[in-house]
């Protein structure tokens, strides 16, 4: 493999990570996905944190062999953040289909029926609060 090389304080030349731009890109992508009912995007976050792992244990073997372990980390903290996003929100759609129902979120008009009734128990419970 052919690694860009940059000197460091001991003019030594120093390799980038093999997989710190796939990381960083990745828990990007991990972020943007969340919105996709939350699975694609926790699928690009478990990538970015394997990738990781194997980019983590080079650069602990040698560090003063790798000059872009900054990248790494902020690719590793993205994608700890779009796994969280994503998980958040897989569980809102999860419980949103189980409370309106799958029928209701494809016809409209179911939808807008089902809604109403929630509105109008909430408008009741917060008359019974008073």
């Amino acid at each position: 493999m052919n690694y860009q090389t940059t000197p460091n304080f001991n003019n030594q030349m120093q390799e980038k990570l093999p997989n710190a731009t796939a990381v960083l890109i990745l828990g990007i992508v991990s972020i943007v996905l969340c919105l996709c009912y939350g699975i694609p995007g926790i699928i690009a976050g478990i990538v970015a944190i394997v990738l990781y792992n194997k980019d983590k244990k080079l650069y602990k073997a040698t560090p003063e062999k790798y000059d872009n372990y900054s990248t790494l980390n902020t690719g590793f903290i993205l994608s700890i953040i779009g796994i969280i996003l994503s998980t958040i929100y897989a569980i809102f759609t999860i419980g949103l289909i189980s409370y309106i129902g799958f029928d209701a979120l494809k016809d409209p008009e179911a939808l807008q029926q089902k809604m109403q009734e929630l509105q109008e128990q909430m408008e009741d419970s917060e008359r019974e609060n008073f």
